[in-house]
């Protein structure tokens, strides 16, 4: 062969070279694909004592004994994106997430409707929500932003191929109904005078006072699992009702048993140090961890009770992980809306022996029920008469996913898995913002802690049906158009 015949073949080679590789990137570029990225922020604070709500009286935090995250994945299917952030807190104001969100959109691109931020409801985080006697840590509120708009940034550069799938486990032996019916003659007071409640909660061990429970459980565990194509885990979004666990040793922060359940089913899988592992909050408005049907309860030493919750939830969850089926590719879909929610207002009178109240106890802290629940009468009355809050429904492939920005009952969240369009559904409280707890009307009209006018739960009789209604018509939403939203 010539020296030209050479050169002429070896073009010929790199044009064909060229036009392969080149039809490779238009394959890749058509081709539907999947991609996520998991990132789990610190949100620890740098500095102590701090407020921790969770009580009726405000806890000065001076330590931490484990960290908290704000842990968080991200999907893209080349159409869509959407963004999960679960945070180590107990419950988190709209404003909050809403900075986050534009931060985090303006560095990634991910639409703000396409993102779901929840907190995990643990009792031993910062407090950045108003609520009995803690208020919030300004200069924390400011770092959380901050630090949530990273962890979504720091997951979207990580975007790697990927693949999703999803499974549903039980485990009804950690989740208990904590609001009780007494029995006739046992008189319930509440905090203003009243006692015409029905139900209590957290009722303790008495046979002579609690006769029922006055409502069902959810021992549903959820899962979203993510793992690239070489089969390592990415991550893995959790979610089960169970309203916390507790346990910390003194002026503490904790993430509790959410982190520790992350931690373990790291474990369980094999999962890399760059694993992000979640566990969100179902609808456990109403649901603990201690059997109030039972003859007493043992207690525990620190920590050792939310090791146990995790350890047994883990089991039923890596028993159901195991049987798995991944796709390459998924439709991903977003549909969320506003409503307006109205307030239930303290009345003059309400206001005037409110005010009466806290004269005669001084400037606290306050230590009786009505004087804590009489400042909260002060405070809520500053409430607008109605506020809007977000209602959210995300599509994962064949999952709904809600988030409703309450503490949401159980059966509300039982009658929107049951009515969903979508094959699984599962709700996340405490999404997207922070407006109480969301009792059923029948629940309001039995009374109890959780209808207690406060910060705590003021949203009207009416809010749930509307909030649930509205649930369904956003999941109906998603499967009309998939992958097109």
């Amino acid at each position: 062969m010539t020296a030209r015949s050479r050169i002429a073949a070896s073009a010929a080679a790199i044009l064909i070279g060229g036009l392969w590789i080149g039809s490779l990137h238009a394959e890749e570029t058509t081709r539907k694909v999947l991609r996520a990225g998991a990132y789990a922020a610190d949100i620890t604070p740098a500095y102590f004592p701090v407020s921790s709500s969770g009580n009726m009286s405000d806890r000065q935090a001076t330590e931490a004994h484990d960290p908290l995250h704000a842990r968080c994945l991200v999907l893209h299917n080349g159409e869509t994106s959407l963004a999960f952030v679960v945070c180590d807190n107990c419950m988190i104001p709209r404003d909050i997430f809403d900075a986050a969100k534009t931060l985090a959109s303006e560095r990634t691109g991910i639409p703000a409707d396409h993102m779901l931020m929840s907190a995990t409801h643990c009792h031993s985080g910062v407090t950045v929500t108003g609520v009995f006697q803690s208020e919030p840590e300004p200069e924390y509120r400011e770092f959380l932003v901050q630090r949530i708009a990273d962890g979504i940034e720091q997951a979207h550069k990580q975007y790697q191929l990927a693949r999703i799938g999803w499974a549903t486990a039980e485990d009804a032996t950690q989740v208990f109904n904590r609001r009780w019916f007494t029995k006739p003659g046992a008189e319930n007071r509440d905090p203003f005078g009243g006692t015409t409640d029905r139900v209590r909660m957290n009722p303790g061990f008495s046979k002579d006072i609690n006769d029922r429970p006055s409502g069902p459980i959810d021992p549903q565990i959820s899962m979203l699992a993510v793992q690239n194509l070489d089969g390592v885990p990415i991550a893995l979004l959790a979610n089960y009702s169970l309203h916390y666990v507790g346990g910390v040793e003194g002026p503490a922060l904790s993430a509790d048993y959410f982190a520790e359940f992350a931690s373990l089913m790291g474990q369980k899988i094999g999962a890399p140090g760059s694993f992000v592992g979640i566990m969100s909050n179902g609808t456990s408005g109403n649901i603990n961890n201690v059997n109030y049907g039972a003859d007493s309860y043992l207690s525990k030493p620190p920590y050792e009770q939310m090791r146990l919750v995790a350890a047994s939830v883990a089991d039923a969850a890596y028993a159901a992980y195991l049987g798995i089926e991944y796709h390459d590719w998924v439709p991903l879909a977003a549909e969320q809306t506003e409503l307006s929610l109205g307030v239930r207002l303290p009345s003059e009178d309400d206001l005037a022996a409110a005010k009466a109240t806290l004269e005669a106890a001084g400037p606290g802290p306050y230590s009786t029920l009505e004087q804590i629940y009489a400042r909260e009468s002060v405070l809520l009355s500053q409430y607008p008469p109605e506020v809007r809050s977000i209602v959210q429904a995300l599509r994962v492939g064949d999952v709904g996913i809600v988030g409703i920005p309450c503490e949401t009952f159980v059966e509300t969240g039982l009658a929107i898995k049951e009515s969903s369009p979508l094959k699984r559904t599962f709700c996340i409280s405490l999404a997207n913002g922070y407006n109480g707890y969301l009792p059923t009307p029948e629940h309001h009209e039995w009374g109890g802690y959780e209808t207690w006018r406060a910060r705590s739960s003021y949203l009207a009789v009416d809010a749930e049906p509307a909030v649930r209604a509205t649930a369904l018509e956003l999941l109906g939403r998603l499967i009309e158009e998939p992958g097109n939203r």
